[in-house]
């Protein structure tokens, strides 16, 4: 059994060797650069880490899909490239499963087979920051999954922020009108449930955020990564009723979903996912995108055949028939895949418990006026140190999260996640909690 904490200055040799050579510099790392630096220690000490730095899938990737995929390729898809707006299933089973599990309508048409979310939001928000020359902001609800902010200033567009935890209820409404107001904001974007908070907006936030974006005219971006996972609703997963999944689709045609496969489908290494437009923003034309492009400037063809065609020439073929194949099977009731994700629950508050048992605190603990859910995400904290603190101290430990400032948020913390603990690994979890709380529950 390994003794903690690590030999420090082995650590601090495999960080230094990513360019990060203090605590702030490893607190401030991307997601997939903590990755790399926690995996290099555990080929270095011989010790495995608890993983809570990466939100990755923790259950296998549903079979249904997989031998869809299988199938297709038999059949000779992988020889010919895929049509950009996607195949006829993808769309007509992605527009259907809108319907069965949130209650929304769209046409077959306005579904868009994308690379990941990830790529629908980067195309997304390059495509609507350019359609107003007076609109070049895209303003997020914090905290979010940090790489969307990254996307942005990849491609130059800028950014605006606030934390949802402070502006519940009506006080959204003063707070989007705040920032509406002054003629910039483009689009806004949140997740719902948020990552990686796991707060949720209720009904009346949508609707606020559905008719000021009308009132404003601003697109409104809702990421559903963790589709119909507010386990607090015990009826959700059932195929045409209630609860469904809240969307702000009910409040304004100026609504964008992006819906992934990765989490509800556990298929995250195949990069499946779909955008499903209001059909009336769908055929929305802007001039400033037929002065750019040279066409009709109408939204979904500048989005599909400009936008996605420039990054991807389309979504691997033989995903799109097994995320169509899933898509369907849970329509029709044969893959529940809500009973499936709700393993996440369960690990969550085990791994919550074991927090609070050692001196930890949860730092988005309440999700307006009731406790926040157990879900794929959580948030926690030690005493008042700051994110950045708590990651260089506890990789000593065997422990690995994000700094909860690299999403945005405005309370100290980090962000763990549930997915990849085993079930062998709760009890090593509490012991190495216990052991960083006795070395430092009396040092500043």
């Amino acid at each position: 059994m390994a003794s903690f904490p690590l030999d420090k200055q082995l650590v601090d040799s495999v960080c230094g060797q990513f360019g990060l050579r203090n605590f702030h510099e490893l607190g401030t790392a991307s997601i997939r650069q903590l990755v790399g630096v926690v995996k290099d220690i555990e080929k270095a000490t011989g010790v495995e880490f608890v993983h809570m730095e990466i939100g990755e899938p923790g259950l296998p990737a549903e079979q249904v899909g997989i031998e869809a995929e299988h199938q297709a390729l038999l059949n000779g898809c992988g020889s010919h490239y895929p049509n950009i707006i996607g195949i006829p299933e993808v769309k007509h089973w992605g527009a259907e499963f809108l319907r069965a599990f949130a209650n929304i309508d769209r046409p077959d048409e306005c579904i868009l087979p994308t690379v990941g979310s990830m790529q629908g939001a980067f195309a997304l928000n390059m495509m609507i920051s350019q359609i107003d020359d007076k609109k070049n902001t895209i303003l997020f609800i914090d905290p979010c999954f940090p790489v969307q902010k990254m996307q942005c200033r990849v491609i130059g567009t800028k950014v605006e922020a606030f934390d949802l935890v402070d502006h519940r209820g009506e006080d959204l409404r003063a707070e989007l009108e705040r920032h509406f107001q002054t003629g910039r904001i483009a689009a806004v974007l949140y997740s719902n449930p948020n990552n990686p908070s796991w707060m949720c907006l209720t009904e009346e936030e949508l609707q606020i955020i559905g008719s000021l974006a009308t009132e404003y005219d601003v697109i409104v971006l809702e990421d559903l990564a963790y589709f119909n996972m507010d386990f607090r609703d015990s009826g959700r997963g059932v195929p045409y009723h209630a609860p469904y999944q809240p969307s702000v689709a009910h409040y304004t045609h100026n609504c964008v979903q992006l819906v992934s496969c990765s989490k509800m489908f556990s298929y995250a290494g195949q990069r499946a996912a779909f955008v499903a437009i209001d059909p009336v923003l769908a055929h929305r034309t802007f001039p400033a995108l037929a002065e750019r492009l040279g066409n009709r400037g109408e939204f979904l063809q500048a989005f599909a055949y400009y936008f996605l065609y420039a990054l991807s020439s389309g979504v691997c073929h033989s995903v799109q028939y097994g995320m169509a194949a899933m898509l369907q099977a849970a329509c029709e009731g044969r893959l529940r895949f809500v009973d499936h994700t709700r393993e996440y629950e369960h690990r969550a508050a085990k791994i919550k418990e074991i927090l609070l048992r050692n001196g930890f605190h949860i730092v988005y603990d309440k999700d307006g006026e009731i406790p926040v859910g157990d879900g794929f995400f959580f948030t926690f904290g030690y005493r008042d140190w700051t994110g950045e603190k708590l990651v260089n101290k506890l990789i000593y430990y065997g422990v690995s999260a994000i700094a909860l400032s690299s999403t945005g948020a405005s309370r100290q913390g980090m962000r763990g996640c549930a997915s990849a603990i085993r079930e062998d690994q709760y009890d090593e979890l509490d012991r190495r909690l216990a052991k960083f709380n006795e070395d430092f529950a009396n040092i500043s």
